[in-house]
């Protein structure tokens, strides 16, 4: 791996972890494109679940006094299932289709609330969104959109919101490195940053989380929705456009 790589990969993992930071969402995203970019699809997952466990672990650390515990414990049930699931199918995307999923996961920021009623609060909700939103993480990198669906129900503020949902994601991702590691580890580690990338984007993506709470601060609840949607919207256009061009490649 260049050097330039490895700077590139440090400075996606900051920046990203002060979006996340600010919108529950988003960040990991972003970084999930940002890795395919420039590694192999499967180190790109794993190294993905590595810096977002550490963002989400951080993050929810930050806001732990807002953290609903019940909502975690089934959700981290939910997320073992689909673990399982994904392990015994052996999934393995190829970079075009995971940027069409990258680019067609925003879409659900747009679904109608009516649409659907879901709400985390609810426990057997709770254990449906672990078991959903891991699965859709382990097959295209990320699902904050559909997570964001199983919260806009919910009677909780937006700290509590970011706070819950970091709580959640570390099991998400967690599998994720579980999953796509454990084949890598057989030849190598093969694609997947050396250690110190990982000894830097920790503290990194700390800062950009405490960084991305002050921001938090200065919002509202109605614009913190308001600028999730349609920065979600955007980044999913930018990976469309990708997976066109790979497509065609």
């Amino acid at each position: 791996m260049t050097a330039a790589t490895s700077v590139f990969i440090l400075i996606v993992a900051f920046l990203t972890a002060v979006l996340t930071g600010v919108f529950g969402l988003a960040g990991g995203l972003v970084l999930m494109g940002a890795l395919a970019l420039v590694l192999p699809v499967s180190a790109a997952f794993v190294t993905h679940g590595v810096m977002q466990i550490v963002a989400n672990g951080s993050r929810a650390i930050l806001h732990r006094k807002h953290l609903n515990w019940r909502i975690i414990g089934l959700y981290a049930v939910g997320a073992l299932v689909a673990g399982i699931i994904v392990t015994l199918v052996s999934y393995s995307p190829s970079k075009p289709l995971l940027f069409l999923m990258l680019g067609l996961c925003p879409v659900l920021v747009w679904l109608p609330r009516g649409w659907l009623s879901l709400d985390a609060a609810r426990p057997p909700q709770a254990l449906a969104c672990g078991l959903l939103v891991t699965g859709l993480n382990l097959l295209a990198g990320v699902a904050g959109p559909l997570l964001d669906i199983f919260f806009v129900r919910t009677e909780m503020t937006r700290h509590q919101i970011v706070a819950t949902k970091a709580g959640t994601q570390v099991f998400s991702h967690l599998a994720k490195v579980v999953v796509f590691g454990a084949p890598l580890i057989k030849l190598g580690g093969a694609g997947v940053p050396p250690w110190w990338v990982f000894a830097l984007a920790a503290p990194l993506s700390i800062l950009g989380t405490m960084v991305g709470g002050r921001i938090l601060d200065r919002l509202t609840d109605v614009s913190f929705l308001k600028w999730t949607r349609w920065i979600v919207t955007g980044v999913g256009a930018v990976y469309l456009f990708q997976a066109w061009r790979l497509f065609q490649a």
